[in-house]
């Protein structure tokens, strides 16, 4: 390296830190994080940085969402009554739910927790095969296998008899299902389809914005009445990407009732970002007679191009409310030290903690970040379960029995940063209760880990979990 290209190294070097430690919206972890990595490694450091180091949307699309946000909402508020008015210890993380995403608790819903397995699938099938008027459908994933084919065909033969049907994938974890023949065949029969956050060349694309941003939501609404919500991807449980893994192990509950337009205005959202359909007018429909479930529910949509609030905040209120029992499903724990820390000051006030997690998970990198948090929970006395039952998938928190978050948000930064997700807040003892016990039936095919199982890993596996786990804020 001759001494002109050592003084433009260094420049870039220097310039990137001043960058990191002035860009808004990194938190200290996230910046000392890369400071570290451009000033260990100045090369690769300063190319991550470039690539994944801020949140870079492009202009035109940013403005678009916002945009198209403000209308919906607007729409759904003139909607809704008199909002409701919650009390008790769920008061302050539906406070932060509507901080999040806009949306108001509302009453009168019913919720189903549907069987685990390919099972829970036929509960959508069978709702559209009776609609009327509408269907959409958002996955991150959807492979062209069962039951991503039935779920092509139930939409291709709604459409035939003239139900409107669209169809909204992520353009990165659906591509199987875009290069497919079913793509043109949902077409062919009626189907609007649409990519979300299409990639494009990459090339030209990572100039305006990051490559790595997903959509990683998954919604079904069928003729404003119903809705599914949970971590199911449409893939089979044996999940043929990564079929050593399985079965992965997901949640899916259906909701009927006014937060359904909750769900609505999100799929809204995202379908009129990227398309110049406008379907504004389906949030002010009448609300069907008999809202009068048991459960008080909110959406909470979050996503990259609105990041000064996110479901952390509305899980942290959870966590500190916690008087009794707390559960935690998860496959990813790589949280930011603020959520670690409400979850050990729960365990350490004498809350039952339990936090189940899988016991091989996909990603090592993301399991090896995970494993240097255990000695904190352990010291704290959260119980931590090695599920071992397949990829436990399910993003489920209870608390106390009396209410509860379910959705397709892990506990890591990509989930609360990076990721377009949704998740219900709800508050319902029967409804908690089934969660709980779909939780306490994961903790039968667990092994939980115990003191002595950590005390036993080498030097060697420690300090690659803590050497990882540096760079946990850029996972």
């Amino acid at each position: 390296m001759t001494g002109a290209t050592l003084v433009l190294v260094v420049m870039l070097q220097v310039g990137f830190i001043i960058r990191a430690l002035l860009r808004a919206g990194l938190t200290p972890t996230a910046r000392l994080a890369w400071v570290t990595v451009i000033s260990a490694l100045p090369g690769v450091g300063i190319a991550a940085y470039f690539l994944f180091g801020e949140i870079r949307l492009e202009r035109a699309k940013h403005e678009r969402m916002r945009e198209v946000r403000n209308q919906l909402l607007a729409a759904h508020r003139r909607q809704l009554a008199q909002p409701l008015a919650v009390s008790g210890p769920a008061r302050p993380a539906f406070a932060a739910g509507h901080a999040t995403s806009g949306f108001l608790p509302v009453g009168g819903n019913h919720l189903a927790l549907l069987p685990e397995g390919d099972a829970m699938m036929e509960d959508i099938f069978t709702a559209i095969e009776t609609a009327h008027h509408h269907v959409h459908v958002l996955f991150y994933i959807w492979l062209p296998v069962t039951p991503g084919t039935r779920m092509a065909e139930a939409l291709r033969r709604a459409a035939r008899r003239g139900v409107a049907c669209r169809g909204l994938v992520d353009d990165h974890g659906a591509r199987r299902l875009i290069r497919s023949a079913l793509w043109g065949q949902m077409q062919a029969a009626g189907v609007a389809v649409q990519r979300a956050a299409p990639v494009g060349n990459p090339f030209v694309s990572l100039l305006f914005q990051r490559l790595d941003l997903r959509n990683h939501r998954k919604i079904v609404v069928v003729d404003n009445r119903l809705s599914w919500v949970g971590s199911r991807n449409c893939a089979d449980a044996a999940f043929a990407i990564k079929p050593r893994f399985a079965p992965w192990v997901d949640i899916l509950m259906r909701l009927e009732g006014p937060v359904v337009r909750q769900q609505q205005a999100v799929f809204l959202q995202d379908w009129m970002t990227h398309h110049s359909e406008d379907l504004s007018a389906l949030l002010s429909e009448p609300l069907a007679e008999g809202g009068t479930g048991p459960v008080v529910a909110q959406v909470i949509a979050s996503g990259p191009d609105d990041i000064n609030t996110t479901p952390s905040d509305a899980l942290r209120a959870m966590l500190y409310a916690a008087t009794d029992t707390l559960r935690v499903t998860t496959p990813y724990y790589v949280p930011e030290p603020a959520l670690h820390t409400a979850l050990c000051s729960a365990a350490e006030r004498g809350v039952v903690v339990d936090l189940v997690l899988p016991a091989r998970n996909d990603s090592r990198i993301v399991a090896a970040a995970s494993e240097s948090l255990f000695p904190d929970l352990m010291r704290a006395g959260v119980r931590i379960h090695l599920f071992e039952g397949g990829l436990i998938h399910s993003k489920i928190v209870t608390v106390d029995g009396l209410f509860a978050m379910v959705g397709t948000a892990n506990l890591d930064h990509r989930s609360f940063d990076l990721n377009y997700e949704n998740a219900l807040l709800f508050q319902c003892p029967q409804a908690v209760a089934d969660l709980d016990a779909r939780q306490r039936s994961y903790l039968v095919r667990a092994r939980r880990l115990a003191p002595a199982d950590v005390a036993a890993w080498s030097l060697l596996r420690r300090l690659r979990n803590n050497t990882l786990a540096i760079a946990s804020p850029l996972l």
